[in-house]
């Protein structure tokens, strides 16, 4: 299993972390424990396989909010 901490610009209010979470749900199906933090300036969660970070970083792009880095640790 994966976890991942993707560093997320642009969010301003919870709503924007539910819009980030849907997000990251509909680009990578089998995310687990997902969760957004606009104070952090991320968003966290774990996979079963490994990320594919361009196709998550088009999505993240296509609703406005700007991907800064991806953390991944195997766990």
């Amino acid at each position: 299993m994966y976890e991942y901490q993707v560093g997320i610009e642009g969010m301003m209010c919870g709503m924007c972390e539910t819009h980030i979470a849907d997000t990251i749900r509909k680009a990578v199906p089998d995310a687990k424990k997902v969760k957004a933090s606009r104070r952090k300036k991320l968003a966290a969660f774990r996979t079963e396989q490994k990320l594919n970070e361009t196709a998550l970083r088009q999505s993240i792009t296509n609703i406005g909010y700007t991907m800064t880095n991806v953390v991944e640790k195997q766990v």
